[in-house]
């Protein structure tokens, strides 16, 4: 299996091919508004507006597994996203990440990327995942780090 393979629904519940992505950077990201992480979404969606046009997509992938830190429906999440965070990159409909129904994105992505010597389990909201232009899983990245710490390498596989 590629991850041009993959699809997945968006927040509106349309179908999305990540082959649509073909060619470009992806930052793929568990999210939740309610988590204390979420400030992270401001960072994310600078990385968006700041390399969109240069070749990345951001991609949120919202996720209630961790303490029920977003408890929202789809549509009141992409609302909260937007007023309370500013963000216009793409989310997806509410997925899971680990367990028996977890997206086949993530299940890719964890055999890609394994997170250490604690398995491949996504430990946390704002896990992140950052894809080349070839499709490969470059790089997994801890809850913790910062969308800002991630920029010389986003910058590295765009080229620019």
């Amino acid at each position: 299996m590629a991850i041009y393979d993959i699809t997945f629904r968006n927040s509106y519940g349309e179908t999305v091919s990540m082959a649509d992505y073909r060619g470009r950077v992806i930052l793929i990201v568990n999210t939740a508004t309610r988590c204390g992480l979420s400030g992270q979404f401001t960072e994310l969606e600078s990385l968006h507006e700041k390399y969109k046009e240069k070749g990345l997509v951001v991609i949120g992938f919202p996720c209630d597994q961790f303490m029920g830190q977003e408890p929202e429906t789809n549509e009141t999440m992409v609302k909260v996203c937007l007023i309370n965070f500013g963000v216009t990159f793409l989310l997806s409909e509410k997925i899971d990440v680990n367990g028996e129904h977890a997206h086949p994105l993530f299940v890719y992505l964890k055999e890609e990327l394994p997170g250490g010597i604690l398995g491949s389990l996504i430990k946390w909201n704002f896990t992140k995942f950052l894809i080349t232009r070839e499709g490969v899983p470059f790089k997994r990245y801890a809850p913790t780090t910062k969308p800002a710490d991630m920029e010389n390498d986003i910058v590295r596989l765009l080229g620019t």
